[in-house]
């Protein structure tokens, strides 16, 4: 029975010719005979195949010693022969018989590097972060710090009137001191003129309380709710963590992406991370306990603090750009019950906050700065924005 031979093109790179050929596999090469007689030797380790790895294919078959020669075959089964024929090129000729494999192996490898980054996102960032949120200089969580209030609470927005000023901050001292080993040197609240009802706390010592949340609160042991919780998140270090956490988050996803450029000015810029930021349930969870701690070690009655979130509450339809406090906070069911089980016996106990001054007084500080606004312009103020109301 005569050895099957295979019909394709042969260019012999010395011409622009395009040559019908017959090619027989031989013992040790392929004889490539042309039409006019004359035929070309190949010996199978002088050939490597570069075309033909995909299903329809063809397979181009080029010789080592002149490049510019090359042979083009059609028919698929030609690469089972030539495997058949020359074992020794089985490690650089592909078996077409093994391609649906080939496509299921790329699909499982795809699967696997999804299911890998979402192991790494779910528990792998999230415990890196936590090893590493410990051994980060305070130095450098200070000096990430200033970035962020300096970019979400600039100087010319805040409200900084001293009589109203040093009162917040009375506060916010009452609490600090019963932390002893407090890392910080200093701890301070800035308030920002802006209508949003949040608050965040900064790396490095710094709380944020926005107009719109100050003018919430009804009284100070409910802004000394606030303020307690948001110092839970400075002192166990859940900012920095969480920037950590979203900062190797891009990271990943740029590595997935091949695109680093957002994440490396992702990873430089902490102020514009923390303008997104969502802490866990568990972080929240973790800040509550720590605030209602804070309150009963300061003799601040902790009802100030459920009082606000029922009073958060009873918004039913908050407005996202206005309720950022309600909107990335556990649900206030949930919550005022687990406010309310961990305050106990402290609940409706504590001394007075502020004796003697008047609360609506102290809270608009605010329209003080407005005021002063007005009269340094020369415009007659508004009634509507009297301090007094």
């Amino acid at each position: 029975m005569p050895a099957p031979t295979w019909t394709g093109r042969y260019l012999d790179g010395q011409s622009a010719a395009n040559h019908r050929v017959t090619v027989a596999l031989t013992a040790d090469g392929l004889t490539i005979a042309r039409g006019n007689g004359t035929s070309v030797h190949w010996a199978y380790d002088r050939i490597q195949r570069t075309q033909g790895a995909y299903d329809g294919e063809h397979i181009r078959l080029e010789h080592r010693a002149d490049p510019a020669a090359a042979l083009v075959i059609s028919d698929q089964r030609f690469l089972s022969a030539l495997r058949a024929k020359a074992p020794a090129l089985v490690p650089t000729i592909h078996d077409p018989a093994t391609r649906g494999l080939r496509v299921t192996f790329t699909v499982m490898a795809a699967l696997v590097t999804v299911l890998a980054a979402g192991v790494l996102y779910r528990w792998g960032i999230p415990g890196l972060a936590s090893l590493l949120t410990p051994h980060v200089p305070i130095a450098w969580e200070q000096h990430l710090g200033e970035r962020v209030v300096a970019h979400l609470a600039p100087e010319d927005d805040r409200c900084t009137d001293p009589y109203r000023s040093q009162a917040i901050q009375s506060l916010l001292a009452r609490l600090t001191t019963t932390v002893s080993d407090s890392p910080y040197s200093t701890i301070r609240v800035h308030i920002v003129d802006d209508p949003m009802v949040n608050a965040f706390a900064a790396p490095g010592g710094d709380v944020v309380v926005f107009r719109g949340l100050l003018e919430k609160t009804e009284s100070p042991e409910q802004l000394a709710g606030v303020l307690a919780h948001e110092l839970g998140h400075i002192y166990k270090r859940h900012t920095t963590r969480a920037i950590l956490e979203q900062t190797s988050t891009s990271l990943l996803l740029a590595a997935v992406s091949g695109d680093f450029t957002g994440a490396a000015t992702l990873a430089l810029d902490g102020a514009r991370t923390l303008g997104t930021l969502q802490y866990s349930r568990s972080h929240e969870a973790e800040a509550d306990a720590d605030g209602i701690a804070m309150l009963r070690a300061a003799r601040i009655d902790p009802q100030g603090m459920v009082e606000f979130f029922q009073l958060m509450s009873q918004d039913s339809h908050p407005d996202e750009g206005i309720f950022r406090y309600v909107s990335t906070h556990p649900t206030h069911r949930d919550r005022i019950h687990r406010l309310t089980e961990l305050g106990g016996t402290a609940l409706g106990q504590g001394n007075p906050l502020l004796p003697g001054l008047d609360w609506k007084l102290i809270r608009s500080i605010c329209r003080v700065r407005k005021q002063q606004a007005v009269e340094s312009s020369g415009v007659e103020p508004n009634p509507s924005s009297d301090i007094r109301s």
